[in-house]
């Protein structure tokens, strides 16, 4: 279950995320609403799951996570670039994330 609370942030972030994108390009209400109300959310489950996870483990996974899955986001619905070096970088934060979580 902690894990979720940690995946939950991760989601969380990436819409607070795409909130302050809109927002920036449209600053309306309702993407303001987005981008404080994703983030907040976001840091309200990550602190959630410290209470059993390791922070450094549990900070490192939500970070690569709300990293790539920004990215992903990004790319399909802001058309974004798309190349090899872009989707290799994105692949070794996400896998250096994993990592710290299972040496931990």
């Amino acid at each position: 279950m902690s894990w979720l609370w940690v995946l939950a942030a991760a989601a969380a972030e990436v819409c607070g995320a795409v909130g302050l994108k809109k927002f920036s390009a449209c600053p309306t209400g309702r993407h303001l609403a987005l981008f404080v109300g994703g983030f907040t959310l976001s840091f309200v489950l990550l602190y959630a799951s410290f209470q059993y996870l390791a922070v450094s483990a549990a900070y490192a996974v939500w970070i690569g996570l709300g990293t790539g899955g920004t990215v992903l986001v990004n790319m399909v619905f802001f058309h974004e670039g798309r190349n090899a070096g872009r989707l290799s970088a994105m692949a070794l934060i996400v896998i250096g994330a994993a990592g710290v979580k299972w040496l931990s």
